[in-house]
């Protein structure tokens, strides 16, 4: 025991308290466990594709463009973003974590897609959706000027 101001013989309780050794330790009184991550990513994906599956014929019945994809797979992420947030605050966090984790990859794969799509071809696939053969930028590629003294 310490000696201090308040001594061995001047605890009132029961017993005397336990020692205390090194740092207290401070735990989570509800952590985040593996399963609930898992089943929150298992749910979301599934989510997302029941939407791509869902709406992948397009209003004329013809297939949907890829302009159409990457809204459907936005909307879903959208959802699954307000899903997570809500679980989070009153469900289950780790549930939350896969939820959004699974949402934010379908995102930021979609934004990719669409970025780079932007890059090939010169146009925004998500309005103003002109889709053209080539523009200034892809021809380009073809006709490269020749270095001199290059080998052909």
């Amino acid at each position: 025991m310490h000696e201090g101001p308040i001594g061995p013989t001047s605890w009132t309780g029961p017993e005397a308290p336990p020692p205390r050794t090194g740092r207290p330790r401070w735990r989570e009184p509800h952590p985040v466990r593996v399963g609930p991550v898992a089943a929150g990513a298992a749910l979301s994906g599934l989510w997302v594709l029941l939407w791509l599956l869902a709406y992948a014929k397009g209003a004329d019945g013809g297939a949907l463009t890829g302009a159409g994809f990457a809204w459907v797979t936005l909307a879903a992420s959208t959802i699954g973003a307000v899903a997570a947030a809500s679980l989070a605050r009153y469900g289950d966090r780790g549930a939350a974590v896969g939820v959004a984790a699974v949402a934010g990859t379908a995102a930021g794969v979609t934004g990719l897609s669409c970025e780079l799509y932007l890059l090939l071809t010169g146009d925004w696939i998500l309005w103003l959706h002109r889709p053209r053969a080539a523009t200034s930028f892809s021809r380009s590629f073809g006709q490269l000027p020749q270095a001199a003294g290059s080998i052909e």
